[in-house]
């Protein structure tokens, strides 16, 4: 597993998505899934904050599910 940050929109940075091909080339990847929508925020439940909790630094998905985008 492998992840990438960046301080812009990191689905239209070329050196991102050259890093990312490059990867899945060298875990010679039989199959690969993607969304074509955010999912959440970047941080982490149970590492940057506690699970079951919402993030604190991303009051926008609280109370929201993710997955059929409306508030739960």
């Amino acid at each position: 597993m492998r992840k990438w940050f960046s301080a812009t929109e990191i689905r239209k940075s070329e050196l991102i998505v050259k890093e990312v091909l490059a990867f899945i080339d060298e875990n010679e990847a039989q199959t690969v899934s993607m969304v074509d929508d955010i999912l959440g925020c970047p941080h982490e439940e149970g590492i940057d904050y506690p699970e079951g909790e919402h993030c604190p630094q991303c009051l926008y998905w609280k109370g929201r599910d993710r997955f059929i985008d409306r508030i739960s």
